[in-house]
């Protein structure tokens, strides 16, 4: 999430999706004003899109730019196995209730690989209310496989999720620094497959993650959270994960003077280092920050030497982070269409 100075200039596909004039990514202001509501838990409109022929696009740009702004049906774009390279913007004026379906995370896969700055490299950007994607995978390949140095690192997000009620169910995200930006809004990721290096889970997101596999590819930090204040909702939940790869990395490191993250029932590999959490630049806010593992396993789960203000939950605070409690407290998520 540092500045860069590198610039892209082999650009495929730059969309803005319906934007009612030209604009720069950083002179847009999206502002949360209250989550658009579906009219029902049924799908009104299939649009399919495949890269051979025989769909109603060949190209997920085309397939966004077809959905009318203001949208309050659930429309699902089927998109067929391929590897579609396109650097998205959804905005914030198409309403929402969208579905995006793949066949599945290894086949489906929309990729690209800009690198000028955070807010510019984002390879879907998502600004719309009542999103779900399954079966998908979202990367920035720009320098994966690479073996990079602390001055070859720069961001370059597979995804960025700014909108209320987002869920990822068997979705890939994969990047190497800044791959999965969970940014505003309430998000559920379920059975997911996300891989990185540096602050490759970040962002001021209030999201839980279940059943989900995290890759470590380098070293670094698997989350930065921005949670700014006591009173902010966001933070980062994790159940049931399982963290590998052939990398080492903190649990995660401060971003906002109030971050918060919480692993439970979760299982480490060695590739968690012991001291588990950094607090960066945010020194002197150590109490205000909630780092906390409950209940996790595995070579990487031994707290013996974790850093000193890690939280400890009792019961009560653990309950407050089930996820029903912590994002689910209007039943949105089983009212989004199977």
């Amino acid at each position: 999430m540092l500045p860069s100075s590198d610039a892209q200039s082999d650009v495929t596909h730059l969309t803005t999706i319906d934007a009612t004039s030209e604009m720069s990514f950083q002179n847009v202001c999206f502002l949360l004003s209250g989550a658009t509501e579906c009219q029902d838990t049924s799908i009104a409109h299939t649009i399919t899109v495949s890269q051979s022929g025989g769909a109603n696009f060949t190209t997920l740009t085309d397939a966004f730019n077809s959905i009318p702004s203001g949208n309050n049906k659930w429309i699902k774009i089927l998109l067929n196995p391929g590897i579609y390279k396109e650097q998205i913007i959804v905005q914030q004026d198409k309403g929402g209730c969208i579905i995006l379906e793949g066949s599945d995370l290894t086949s489906t896969i929309i990729t690209y690989d800009n690198h000028s700055s955070t807010l510019e490299s984002v390879t879907l950007a998502l600004y719309i209310d009542n999103f779900v994607a399954r079966n998908v995978t979202f990367k920035n390949s720009f320098r994966i496989g690479a073996l990079l140095d602390d001055t070859q690192r720069t961001q370059a997000v597979a995804l960025r999720s700014y909108g209320d009620k987002h869920a990822f169910y068997s979705c890939g995200f994969v990047g190497y620094q800044d791959t999965l930006w969970d940014d505003h809004g309430r998000h559920y990721f379920k059975s997911c497959y996300i891989e990185g290096a540096v602050d490759f889970i970040f962002g001021n997101g209030q999201s839980v993650y279940e059943q989900c596999t995290i890759n470590v590819t380098g070293g670094g930090y698997i989350t930065a959270q921005s949670r700014p204040s006591a009173n902010d909702t966001s933070g980062y939940v994790f159940r049931n994960c399982d963290i590998s790869g052939t990398g080492h990395a903190e649990l995660g490191r401060v971003y906002g003077a109030f971050a918060r993250v919480i692993f439970i029932d979760s299982k480490f590999s060695k590739v968690v280092d012991p001291e588990g959490w950094f607090i960066w630049n945010q020194s002197g806010h150590e109490n205000d920050v909630t780092f906390a593992e409950v209940n996790c396993t595995g070579p990487g789960a031994d707290t013996s030497k974790r850093v000193s203000w890690e939280k400890k939950l009792d019961s009560y605070a653990i309950r407050q982070y089930d996820t029903q409690t912590f994002i689910n407290q209007n039943g949105w998520i089983a009212k989004q269409p199977l």
